[in-house]
């Protein structure tokens, strides 16, 4: 009844006077639930006006009407990326950033080079580091000690999951020999029990604490900057995967600065009830909705710490849940029952199987969309539950693919018969679960586009390998929807935008091909050449200047 209304008022306007923009002669993939395709669109006060052909598109042409003339080029809803990390990305590329280290020499030189650029520092801290760069995934506070001698230093990993100390940072953590394993963390030792410089999981808090803290500026900054970047590949709203409190504000802060070019799902870091409920009233507003929390159900099978139904190869240890069922079982009702969506990340398939047992046990957490992120490993009994539950898979698909992480330490871990089980895309498509898709960055690239042909092909852009379990590509259409309509939905916003549709904000991009006539590896080679958030423009590639210009002022036919 609302969208009926909302459109009939937008119809008595458009009598009144034309459109305020136009887009003409392209390929307008509309994703709705027919999937129409239709040559152009109409934009008034940031809402869909018009969808057709072009012959319809006169009434809507004024002298003060802008123009984009297409030439043949896609358009599409906005992409939204159901979880990714766009401030923690932000202060990443700020600091000592080990994202595009490819070996150790890499890493000491890169570590070497900003502590020597940054004297002032009373603290090194950066992150970054790919696990399968050191033997066993795990570096050394000695390696560390001879990069950075004079100062405590900190570095995370590149999923999250660990961190590198030298031995100065250490001691002031004061994590020694005595120092017991935190529940759900491990405190990486050697043979006498001296900690080697690598914290896992909860262990990580062991030394958080410490580090000093980021001043508001500075995460306002990196947030401006990480949300540019989703703009840039076509990124009109995200799910941001897990807040601690002061992120939650950077995020109510540029929105009140009117910076914040995107629509937001927040997922609050796990914390007492009555500090999220508070914490959401104070930051929401039209873009933020801080509705969600995040549990982290498990850590990444790397390391080891990923829950799994049966031990590691090699090992009587199968991970640890960072959660007790029934624990799980009564935080999801409380948070349900206070309002709260539920967001997971549970990558073993023990954690995937605990997670849909307190999801199910929880009526109230199904009817709020709760989601499970990551999904490297699911038993196949558990496939079909997600459709049954209402339970939305949230997937990366760029991961689909034998990297190194798999190579060298997913699938010795794991070993063959449950190596093949990893990332069921397609399978999760199949069960007619509703799935929705993410980055994960700064894990990884936040290009949609990447991961949509990853998804596609198993194997990376570009590549010419033989895919990775092939039964598992899934389809243009399928991963096109995961990125739009399927993440409006996540983020209880498929009424107003993830569609083109009659009335809902004009959230769109124009790609410099159509996807549909195009090869599956050709696919990141695709380029965004405009976003728009409610019919603004919020990111725009100028051609080169032998080509027709993008947006032409002429509104003739």
């Amino acid at each position: 009844m609302k969208r009926t209304l909302l459109w009939l008022c937008l119809l008595a306007q458009a009598w009144a006077q034309p459109a305020d923009l136009v887009l003409r002669h392209g390929a307008i993939y509309q994703m709705d639930p027919q999937r129409h395709r239709v040559q152009s669109l109409a934009i008034s006060q940031g809402r869909l006006l018009y969808l057709g052909d072009d012959a319809g598109l006169q009434p809507y042409l004024g002298p003060r009407t802008q123009v984009i003339e297409l030439e043949g080029r896609m358009v599409l809803p906005g992409f939204c990326d159901s979880h990714v990390h766009p401030l923690w990305a932000g202060l990443e590329a700020a600091r000592c950033n080990l994202s595009q280290a490819k070996d150790q020499f890499q890493v000491r030189a890169i570590v070497r080079q900003y502590a020597a650029d940054h004297p002032e520092l009373e603290w090194i801290i950066g992150s970054g580091w790919n696990l399968p760069l050191f033997p066993e995934a795990h570096p050394t506070r000695q390696l560390l000690d001879e990069l950075v001698p004079d100062r405590p230093a900190y570095l995370d990993s590149a999923d999250g999951h660990s961190a590198w100390l030298n031995t100065r940072a250490l001691d002031i953590c004061a994590i020694s020999a005595q120092t017991a394993d935190p529940e759900g963390g491990r405190i990486e030792r050697a043979p006498d029990g001296t900690p080697t410089g690598c914290l896992r999981e909860n262990a990580m808090q062991l030394a958080r604490p410490h580090l000093p803290p980021v001043p508001p500026k500075e995460r306002q900054r990196a947030l401006l900057w990480g949300v540019e970047q989703l703009n840039r590949l076509g990124v009109t709203s995200f799910f941001e995967a897990c807040a601690e409190p002061p992120d939650l504000e950077t995020y109510a802060a540029l929105e009140r600065q009117g910076q914040l070019n995107a629509r937001v799902v927040v997922a609050q870091a796990l914390a007492d009830l009555s500090g999220l409920q508070q914490r959401a009233r104070l930051s929401r507003g039209q873009l933020v909705h801080p509705d969600a929390v995040k549990f982290f159900l498990d850590g990444v099978v790397e390391a080891r710490t990923a829950a799994l139904q049966q031990p590691y190869v090699g090992s009587q240890e199968s991970g640890q849940l960072l959660y007790a069922p029934e624990r799980l079982r009564l935080l999801v009702a409380e948070l349900a029952e206070a309002g709260f969506q539920v967001h997971m990340h549970a990558i073993g398939d023990k954690a995937v199987r605990v997670g849909l047992d307190a999801l199910q046990a929880s009526p109230k957490a199904l009817q709020l969309r709760p989601t499970m992120a990551h999904l490297q490993l699911v038993d196949p009994k558990d496939l079909p539950r997600f459709q049954q539950l209402g339970i939305v898979p949230n997937i990366q698909g760029y991961w689909a693919m034998a990297d190194d992480y798999v190579l060298k330490l997913t699938n010795p871990a794991l070993g063959p018969e449950r190596s093949d089980w990893q990332y069921p895309i397609a399978s999760l498509f199949a069960s007619g679960a509703r799935v929705a898709a993410g980055s994960d960055w700064s894990v990884s690239t936040p290009d949609p586009l990447q991961a949509i042909e990853v998804a596609l092909t198993r194997t990376a852009p570009g590549s010419q390998e033989a895919p990775w379990i092939p039964s598992q590509k899934a389809r243009l259409e399928d991963m096109l929807a995961a990125y739009t309509i399927n993440g409006a939905y996540l983020c209880h916003r498929e009424q107003e935008c993830g569609s083109l549709e009659l009335g809902k904000w004009a959230d769109l991009i124009v790609l410099d091909r159509d996807l549909f006539e195009i090869e599956p590896g050709q696919i990141h080679q695709a380029r965004v050449v405009l976003t728009l958030l409610a019919g603004r423009k919020v990111y725009s590639l100028e051609p080169p200047s032998s080509r027709r210009r993008l947006l032409n002022s002429d509104s003739g036919s």
